[in-house]
């Protein structure tokens, strides 16, 4: 029988596989306390709980965690850290410290298979979805290596969280639950290209979590250009569900908007995003370009960014300018795609080649 990782399970999943093992349901919290709290690597070190029951666990599950492939630290104190997963894929996650936070962005997926024109990540496509523990381990590898203190989690990493749905969802409960990470649900973030069906299900399950939108152009033509996913999911019914998940849940809104020079920084497109923003009672998010190899856009002049704000203003919508972070070390937004994950990912492709 091929073992899991127990770090897989969600407090509720673990209590069940405790009656299987005929095991009561409290040592639930004792499992969990020595997974998270105390980080322990192994069940034999799970002292409080009986030989039998370490032994139990031992034959059906593993503790699984990533192993550290590399560390940059930016001049602006950011840091990018290069995960290598058990299966020898590598993601990427980005520290970021400001103002008594300690925020993370969370991969979900190696490789991406939306391909977005503007991010780095989708460049050499899909490879596979990560699982919860391989989420959540980002975090713990932080907290417990590192001497960190995760405060906030944000899903922005390499990957498309929604369409990794399933694992996303038990990725954030672990991280929710007091037993497990204990972060508020209003510190946790899921950011989207715009995957409806799955914003359907997660409205239903109200989560106090807060969502964003992967906006970047209020037209729907051009989103589509920059942004295949449009193609399926277009712009009206995006804007749709998500006024319904507003409505729903109550929880803060922000629509992401990557500013590209002569693309989407003009007058009506600010009005566009305006109309969105003031009826969706959201925050723009504003995040000046960043370079990607291979692609020809170009990031806009100091002078456009604060004009485009300035449009926004006017027009009465709520606007923030993100202050990149990272850029020194490919840290910032859309830039995750390090050179050890797509050299894996070619590696992979020349096996399967071989193979057949």
């Amino acid at each position: 029988m091929k073992k899991e990782n127990i770090k897989n399970l969600t407090p509720e999943e673990l209590k069940k596989e405790l009656l299987i093992l005929e095991e009561p349901a409290y040592r639930s919290d004792q499992i969990l306390s020595w997974l998270y709290v105390k980080a322990v690597k192994n069940f034999a070190q799970m002292s409080s709980l009986p030989f039998e029951l370490q032994k139990k666990l031992a034959d059906s599950f593993y503790i699984g965690e990533l192993e550290l492939a590399k560390r940059l630290i930016s001049r602006d104190g950011t840091q990018k850290f290069l995960f290598k997963l058990q299966d020898g894929n590598f993601i990427e996650t980005v520290l970021i410290k400001a103002a008594g936070r300690e925020t993370v962005c969370v991969s979900t997926q190696a490789g991406c298979k939306f391909a977005c024109k503007f991010c780095a990540s989708g460049k050499k496509g899909f490879i596979r979805n990560l699982k919860p523990s391989e989420m959540t381990g980002q975090i713990t590898y932080l907290n417990h290596k590192l001497n960190f203190h995760i405060t906030n989690v944000v899903f922005m990493g390499m990957g498309e969280p929604l369409d990794n749905y399933l694992n996303t969802v038990k990725a954030v409960k672990i991280i929710n639950d007091e037993k497990c990470l204990n972060i508020a649900a209003r510190r946790i973030t899921i950011s989207t290209c715009g995957i409806i069906p799955a914003i359907k299900k997660l409205k239903n399950l109200k989560l106090q979590i807060n969502l964003s939108i992967s906006l970047h152009t209020a037209d729907d033509k051009l989103r589509s250009r920059l942004m295949p996913v449009n193609k399926k999911y277009p712009l009206k019914k995006l804007i749709d569900e998500v006024e319904n998940y507003y409505k729903a849940t109550n929880r803060k809104i922000t629509l992401e908007y990557i500013l590209i020079k002569s693309i989407n920084d003009s007058k009506k497109d600010a009005e566009a995003l305006a109309r969105i923003a003031r009826r969706l009672r959201a925050t723009i998010n504003l995040i000046r370009y960043h370079e990607v190899a291979a692609q020809n856009f170009i990031a806009p002049e100091k002078e456009v960014v604060d004009r485009f704000m300035k449009y926004l203003r006017q027009l009465d919508a709520n606007v923030t300018l993100r202050v990149s972070k990272g850029t020194d070390i490919s840290g910032a937004c859309g830039q995750l795609a390090g050179k050890m994950q797509v050299q894996s990912h070619k590696s992979q492709v020349k096996a399967k080649a071989n193979n057949n």
